[in-house]
Order: structure tokens, then sequence, then C-alpha cells
């Protein structure tokens, strides 16, 4: 490794820094213009920058979410997490976002007999309703923070309906998702361990006793259809079930939630964009895909090398962990035109913000439908929405999002 490129990556990626957290752009063209991958001591990842790269990475079998279907800890020179975080990892171990094959193919086979394309055309009325709905009080309010009043609430109530979750017991889940979500921070606190072990055991234990119940009366939610899926004999255990639920109600808000209000920052902050939009809203499903491409909500995916991978002549070590840059691939000037320009008509644009290969999202289609539900109805009745205070990033790098955005109407 060139010594010029150590000090590259850590005099600009920074990802404990408020500054860099709320712009990390040119700290990424930095990245890609001194070469395609770049140690962090901080952390002992990998960098990636590059489009290309983090593309066919993800396609990769010598990479893996996780590599314990292969070695233990000891074999791949790592340390035990500590015995007290076991709920959490034996929560977050069984999802499909940290398996790898063979689970993760027979996992994933099982619950996308339950979670299909025709779940997700069912949910478009619902989906619909609740936005309108959202938005309604919204502007009967004369605006107020976007995060809390439209964004949040509407992925968290997508999913719980989906699951069968009943209203009277939603008010915890958004707590225990953030407590979880919590621990795919870089090098994240005790304390923040212990909230999600607490989160774990107490999000798990409820849905425990959920799919007793549907087990008993069966219905038409997605918990009911993942009892019932099996195939050739197979069937998930009841923590693969657990674990799957609770995959969908975090990964199927976090990123959906930061996508909106993120979204809406950027619209705001580009007058001449926003007008076109409200010119025309058939832009709206390029908008959706530009805006996830130019402010990405999952700026960083972490992979473990099971075999010796080679970069660009560096030789990346079987136990070494790469960190695949998302927000840094989708504004690569090698792969997109006037990367750094928002274009809500953008038609060719390969963004990775769903990932790619076996571990592509899942909900790609329902986050569509929300994204397209939601910003649809705010440009429809709020047609006037301008920015009523500068707003604060959260300290979180990985799922990087804004505190708050007051707007006013």
């Amino acid at each position: 490794m060139h010594p010029s490129h150590r000090s590259a990556a850590d005099a600009r990626f920074d990802p404990w820094s408020p500054a860099f957290v709320a712009d990390p752009y040119p700290a990424y063209a930095a990245l890609r213009a001194t070469g395609r991958v770049h140690r962090f001591e901080p952390t002992d990842q990998w960098l990636v920058p590059h489009h290309a790269d983090v593309s066919a990475l993800l396609r990769d079998r010598r990479l893996g979410r996780t590599y314990l279907h292969r070695f233990t800890h000891e074999e791949f020179g790592r340390t035990p997490p500590p015995a007290g975080h076991e709920p959490f990892h034996t929560l977050n171990g069984q999802g499909l976002l940290d398996l790898e094959t063979p689970d993760h193919t027979r996992i994933r086979r099982l619950v996308s007999k339950a979670f299909t394309p025709r779940t997700v055309e069912r949910l478009v009325p619902t989906v619909r309703r609740l936005a309108a709905e959202l938005v309604d009080s919204f502007v009967e309010a004369g605006g107020g923070d976007l995060l809390t009043a439209v964004a949040e609430p509407l992925p968290v109530a997508v999913i719980a309906e989906m699951l069968g979750i009943p209203e009277s017991d939603r008010a915890p889940l958004r707590p225990w998702s953030a407590a979880i979500c919590g621990m795919f921070e870089l090098n994240p606190s005790e304390e923040t361990a212990r909230a999600a072990v607490r989160a774990s055991l107490d999000f798990s234990a409820y849905l425990r006793e959920l799919i007793e119940e549907r087990r008993k009366n069966p219905g038409t939610d997605l918990i009911s259809a993942l009892i019932a899926a099996h195939d050739e004999g197979e069937r998930l255990s009841e923590q693969e079930m657990i674990s799957t639920c609770v995959l969908l109600l975090n990964a199927g808000h976090e990123a959906t939630v930061n996508t909106t209000v993120n979204g809406w920052w950027t619209l705001l902050r580009h007058p001449e964009q926003l007008a076109a939009l409200r010119a025309d809203h058939g832009l709206l499903p390029t908008a959706i895909e530009e805006l996830m491409r130019y402010d990405t909500p999952l700026q960083m995916f972490e992979r473990w090398v099971l075999d010796d991978i080679e970069i660009d002549g560096t030789v990346i070590p079987r136990g070494s962990e790469v960190a695949l840059l998302f927000g840094s691939a989708n504004r690569d000037p090698a792969r997109f035109t006037a990367p750094d320009t928002l274009d809500l008509a953008r038609r060719d644009n390969p963004h990775i913000t769903f990932g790619a290969g076996i571990h592509f999202c899942l909900g790609a289609p329902l986050a569509r439908v929300e994204l397209a539900a939601s910003f649809g109805e705010l440009l429809r009745r709020a047609p006037g929405m301008r920015l009523a205070a500068e707003p604060e990033w959260n300290p979180g790098y990985v799922i990087r999002g804004l505190k708050e955005l007051r707007v006013e109407l």
C-alpha cells in the first residue's frame, strides 16, 4: 500500500466527524482519485469507493456478510462477541441480511413465497391511503417536522400492516428498531450494545407470542404466510421467522425514512429541480431513483473476505473486512454523467442503493411504492412547502439521516 493512499484516506474519510457526515462527497471524490482501495486503520477495514468495484464485489462469492458458515471466530482471526451480546447476534445472525448460502438461499426462497410481487401489489391501496391520511393531517397542522409526521409513520405502518401487528401494539416498533440498528454503526459503544440486546429480547418475545397466536388463528398477513411457507418439506424455524420479521421492519423503514427526508432536503436546496417536478408529476419515477442515487440513505455496506482477493494490485487477505462505499459509488463519474448534479429526469441511472447480487434488497418494489405515494401526496397537497429551519444530521454515518426536517406550507 502506497503511504500516500493511507494518509489520503485518513485525512478525508472521517465517519465520526459531523462535518464529514453532513457532506461526505468531497472526501469520496478524493478517495476515488487516489486509488481503488484504501486501508482505513481506525476501523481495520479496506474502503472501496468506485462503482465498478463495489458492484462487482457485491456479486463476488469470495466475500460474505458472515464467515460463520465456513470458519469459527478463532479460525478467522476475530474475537467472538461478548457473551452478553448474544441475544442481538442470535436475532441478527438468523436474518437474510447476515446469512450466506446455503441458509440464505433456503430462507430467501421461503420468504419470497410469502413476500411476492402480488403481496406488494395488494398493499398499494393501503400505502396510498396511509400516505394520504398522514399528509392530510400534516397539511391541516400547517407543516411541522416532516420526519415524525410523514416519513417515519408511513413505512412503519405499512410493515406493521403487512406483518399483521395490531395497531395497539405498534408504539414500541420504532424504538426497538432504532436500538437494534445502532449496532450497524462503526465501532458501537457498550451502551449501544446493551440497548440493542434489550430491544432484541423484547421484540423477539413479542413476535414469539404473535407467531403462536397466528399458528392457532392464521390470517392473510405475512406472518401467517411465513408460517405456511414450505418447500419440499422445508420450513422456517421459529428463530428464522422472528429474525425475518425484525429484518423486514428494520430494513423496511430505516432507509425509506432517510430517503424521504434526505430527498426533500435535497429538493428544497435545488429549487429549479423542485419547480420542474412540481410542474410535471410525471417526473416522479425518475426523480425518486435520482434522489436515492444523489444522497444515498445507507452509505456503507461491509463484507468479510472469505478468500484472498486482489484489487488493483493490492491483495486483501482472508479475514479482512471491506467497506463498500455506496454513497461514493453512486457519485462515480466513471459511471454517471455529471454525478454531482441533481437531474430528476436522469434516465441512465444504475445506482446501487438497493445493493446487488444475492443480497439485493427484497423490499425494493415496496420501497418504491411507498416513496411514490408519500412524495406524490406532498407534491399534490403541499405545493408551496418550504424550509422552516436549517436541519441537523444524526451522528450516524452508515445509516445517514437528518434529526428532523421542519417545513412550513
